[in-house]
């Protein structure tokens, strides 16, 4: 619009719900508009002009039904908003036809009605809004101009300012159009001695969301940023936004948060232009994005740049296309190239800038990690590409989803942070880290369904809880067969897996069990293969999909056995030491060491394991022995190394753990002999795998 100076439109509106201070808060809808027009150069006004709106309930509440008097009968005759909003623009066209006037701005008694009523009901009902309604005049705004002493712009109301400055307030008996007059007698208040004010502030709605990145160096006030819960997980930036419309978010302020697995978890992290807009939007919390209700809460400026804050060159070139359509896919062969994904996604949906909108994934030494992002200049580009969800590219069907530049910059940032090698925690004071001796790993793969897995477990069950409701059917859990998962915080997930002695018992235990009771919550008994049951547990997802694989896929749960000591009588101390106090269920008494003449070295650590960003798994231990660990037990000075001394050089094997492969960490004399032994056995192969050797400190 050209210029807003000539006319106001004095503008008020009512919901069935709670209006006021509290305007909007319930997401009820309107029921009442009453305008007039207000001549500024002339200081005439226009007709009052008063219209009832048909919401889609009824349901009016006391409030409602003090302040406005109106009743559900009144309002079934009514027309519904669309039509009263065109009856408005026609009305007040025409009226400015009349009067020679070209242009006019909204004049609100504070912004809630524009932006917390008007705009999300349209969202909602999918109504365009006239143009006029993404620009206004807030009426307290301007007095607190003129009459900076009257108190904060919060705290002002109609009557407030009415008797500031000495006016008394109008008497009209209907609600509305008594509001609508109070708004004029001040707005031509405000134009005469000796204030002469010119309205020529005026805030705007902002029609789209802008995406972008944003840079870790970048400060952001904390007081502006919220933290929404409860998404759908394909939900978009745009989505969001939409959620949040009539507020102004930031460029680029809207940053979907991802899981330890790199899938969203339901939760956003949105960044407004000033904290009166964070401060709306903390008013919607519990309002609803379809039929889910959506928590909104107060978070930091630190917590939104760690998850959308980038500083990778490559990342803000890719970004720096504006206006474009992001697309994620994932589950790409490692082998993919760009020619490959262009072909995959055809003509009909091309990229922008060719190769130069693509955008690959890839770990610190430049491994590909199956994920990739795609720009597209428009919205059918990228819908002709959706299209594509689940096609096969290779031996391997992709997923695609609307992405943003937040999530962009995420996994780039989880991916490239994540270390090559971990390393354990420091021992505490006087704790000595040594190798546990185990028999041979116990799990293998197979089709066989001998396997039950248990979802939706309470998060305080624990083993004893399991056996529990096995009841009858625990005499036929194999040895060391109770798995319980827990995600990579170490808190319980709510899954189990436990191998039955056969498939026959675990189809049995499946029936039986199946949404059986276990404390306050059913749990689903499904039967399942140990296949299956190796992937959730190496980090895939089991669902009605079938199997999605864990970010490295191993043949199996544990690396070959390898010999490392031999037996030593007396060397380790009791079971019951070699267990971290967490992954002790219960105590028991010690066990003679097997008769094993080559034992076999330790392979896993939960806490190796659980720091490598990939899904999910550990173990309990579960009846007769647990499962092998890397452990810390307090020990008397010298007493370890006496017996590491004893040993065989030239090697000693420290302890295992992989990441997305196997290694062996080994100690050798000399450097000298490292490195003979780099020449000698790199490559060679080991079961079928060249074994890959290379010299560290």
């Amino acid at each position: 619009m050209a210029s807003h100076s000539d006319t106001l439109v004095v503008f008020f509106g009512a919901t069935a719900g709670a209006n006021g201070g509290k305007l909007g808060s319930d997401e009820r809808e309107l029921i009442l508009l009453v305008w007039q027009i207000v001549d500024l150069h002339e200081n005439k006004v226009g007709k009052l002009k008063r219209t009832l709106v048909q919401p889609d309930s009824a349901d009016l509440s006391e409030q409602c039904k003090e302040e406005t008097g109106l009743t559900a009968e009144e309002l079934c005759k009514a027309e519904p908003l669309e039509s009263v909003l065109q009856q408005f623009y026609q009305s007040v066209s025409a009226e400015l036809k009349s009067l020679g006037r070209s242009s006019y701005t909204l004049c609100v008694d504070g912004p809630l009605l524009i932006r917390q009523v008007l705009h999300p009901e349209a969202s909602k009902k999918n109504l365009v809004l006239p143009e006029c309604f993404y620009t206004f005049v807030d009426l307290k705004k301007e007095f607190h101009k003129c009459c900076p002493n009257a108190g904060p712009v919060k705290d002002l109301t109609l009557t407030s300012m009415l008797d500031y400055v000495c006016i008394p307030a109008a008497v009209e008996q209907e609600a509305g159009m008594r509001e609508v007059k109070n708004m004029v007698l001040l707005i031509l208040h405000l134009l005469t001695e000796p204030y002469n004010h010119t309205f020529s502030t005026f805030e705007t709605v902002n029609y789209k969301f802008e995406s972008g990145a944003c840079s870790k160096t970048e400060a952001v006030d904390s007081e502006t940023v919220i933290r929404a819960r409860g998404l759908p997980w394909q939900s978009s930036d745009q989505d969001i936004a939409r959620f949040f419309k009539g507020l102004n978010i930031a460029k680029g302020g809207v940053a979907l948060c991802l899981n330890a697995q790199g899938r969203r978890n339901g939760e956003a992290l949105v960044r407004f232009i000033n904290s009166e807009h964070r401060d709306m939007a903390l008013e919607r919390h519990k309002h609803h994005m379809g039929n889910r209700y959506i928590e909104v809460y107060k978070a930091t400026g630190e917590e939104f740049l760690k998850i959308a804050g980038g500083t990778s060159n490559e990342v803000a070139q890719f970004l720096s296309k504006e206006n474009q359509v992001i697309i994620r896919m994932r589950g790409l062969p490692f082998t993919a190239t760009t020619q490959d994904v262009l072909g995959f996604l055809g003509p009909e949906s091309p990229v922008t800038d060719g190769t130069e909108g693509l955008l690959f994934v890839k770990y610190p030494d430049g491994r590909p990690t199956g994920d990739a992002f795609v720009l597209f200049a428009c919205e059918e580009y990228a819908q002709n590409a959706l299209k594509k969800h689940k096609q096969i590219l290779g031996k391997r069907y992709i997923e695609l989803f609307r992405s943003t530049a937040a999530e962009v910059q995420q996994v780039l940032n989880r991916y490239m942070s994540t270390p090559l090698i971990s390393t354990l925690p420091p021992p505490p004071p006087q704790m000595v880290s040594v190798p546990v001796l185990a028999t041979s790993p116990f799990i293998t793969t197979g089709s066989t369904r001998d396997c039950i897995r248990l979802r939706g477990l309470p998060y305080t069950a624990a083993i004893e809880d399991i056996l529990d409701f096995m009841g009858e059917h625990t005499i036929d859990i194999k040895p060391h067969g109770v798995h319980m998962v827990l995600n990579q915080q170490g808190r319980p997930s709510g899954d189990a897996f436990i191998q039955m002695k056969s498939a026959d018992r675990a189809f049995m235990m499946a029936q039986k069990c199946h949404k059986k009771m276990m404390k306050d919550r059913y749990v689903e008994v499904f039967q399942c293969s140990t296949e299956e049951m190796s992937f959730v547990l190496m980090g895939g997802t089991l669902n009605r999909s079938g199997l999605s694989p864990p970010p490295c896929k191993l043949p199996c749960l544990s690396p070959p056995t390898y010999a490392a000591f031999p037996a030593t009588p007396g060397m380790l101390p009791t079971e019951a030491a070699l267990y971290q106090p967490p992954l002790l269920a219960t105590p028991r008494t010690p066990q003679a060491p097997a008769h094993n003449p080559v034992p076999a070295l330790a392979y896993y650590s939960p806490q190796l394991y659980m720091n490598m960003n990939m899904s999910y798994t550990t173990y309990y231990p579960s009846p007769p022995v647990s499962p092998s660990t890397v452990s810390y037990f307090a020990a008397p000075p010298g007493s370890v190394a006496a017996a590491v001394a004893a040993q065989p050089a030239p090697a000693i094997a420290l302890f295992f753990f992989f990441f997305l492969e196997y290694i062996l960490l080994v100690t050798f004399p000399s450097e000298k002999a490292a490195r003979l032994a780099v020449a000698e056995c790199s490559n060679v192969p080991l079961s079928g795998h060249p074994i890959r050797l290379v010299c560290c400190e």
